[in-house]
């Protein structure tokens, strides 16, 4: 007679992914877009700061972390001003949302990835902070100044968080053109930091109550010009010596039709009296300039 069986059948259906789990998955799946969607936000609050600035809504919510001493939003009494500067606050929120999805996306990436998701994140509030600064200063230029560099810096960690997601496989780029690489960075960073000094003696303060550096911006906007020339000349010869490498060939002619157009745009604003939507452009082409000279030293590393 034959034996039968008496162990129990085991189901080979497995158990249902949590609610938690599918979301992690599906972050991880998207962590390109997400780091893409980070990218694009943190230009994104360049631009609106600058709205802010270039409207004179800069006091429109007059202080920190309240948008008045009674109430944490603005309200109708505060006009569009205040609309306009809470809606920059409230984009804050947005900026952190999706830097902690790109945390939570590159959590199981160890290294430099999760290092720069983490440090994007933290960067946030840090930057918000500064921003209450800004307005419990009056908008003191050396403190907008020191905002904005910091949110084209966040910019250039996003890029760096995008070239070892996703980059194209290649050789390091012989060592001149990866020196010439940094010196373009460097000097792309000098360039940005004098910008925001001519601003900081120009007319858009962002409140008509805030003071300016006192600084001559007619030769401050002469010597920021100068830089932009050097940017321009470092990144030439950068293609040069990379020439044979074609990401960095790429990279490095991407970067100077910004640089041009930039200049380009600068050079018209100057002579036609600095226009609101002109400025709002140049603002825009600052942070690709980030962008682009963090592309830069990115692209001439090697990447198996």
């Amino acid at each position: 007679m034959g034996m039968t069986s008496t162990e129990p059948a085991t189901d080979p259906t497995p158990e249902p992914a949590s609610a938690a789990t599918r979301v992690i998955a599906w972050l991880r799946a998207h962590l390109f877009g997400l780091a893409v969607a980070n990218l694009v936000a943190n230009i994104g609050i360049v631009v609106t700061g600058g709205v802010v600035r270039l409207t004179g809504s800069g006091l429109g919510c007059p202080t920190w972390p309240k948008c008045t001493e009674e109430s944490y939003v603005a309200h109708e009494a505060l006009g569009i001003n205040g609309v306009i500067e809470f809606g920059n606050r409230l984009l804050t929120y947005v900026l952190a949302a999706i830097a902690i999805t790109v945390v939570v996306a590159a959590w199981n990436r160890r290294g430099v990835i999760r290092r720069l998701a983490i440090i994007v994140a933290l960067g946030i509030p840090f930057q918000g902070v500064i921003g209450g600064i800004t307005v419990l200063t009056d908008l003191n230029p050396y403190v907008v100044a020191l905002h904005l560099l910091l949110s084209m810096g966040m910019v250039g960690l996003c890029v760096w968080i995008l070239d070892e997601i996703r980059s194209p496989v290649r050789e390091a780029a012989p060592r001149s053109a990866r020196t010439a690489a940094v010196v373009t960075f460097v000097v792309g960073w000098f360039a940005l930091w004098l910008g925001t000094v001519v601003t900081g003696s120009g007319p858009h303060s962002g409140d008509l109550e805030s003071r300016r550096t006192g600084l001559d911006p007619a030769l401050m906007s002469h010597i920021h010009a100068y830089a932009v020339y050097a940017l321009v000349a470092a990144t030439l010869v950068t293609l040069w010596l990379g020439r044979r490498n074609a990401y960095v060939r790429s990279v490095a002619i991407t970067l100077l039709v910004v640089e041009l157009a930039q200049g380009l745009i600068g050079w018209v604003q100057y002579l036609t009296d600095l226009p609101v939507l002109l400025v709002g452009f140049h603002m825009v082409g600052a942070a690709l300039i980030s962008a682009g000279v963090a592309r830069l030293v990115c692209s001439v590393r090697a990447r198996a």
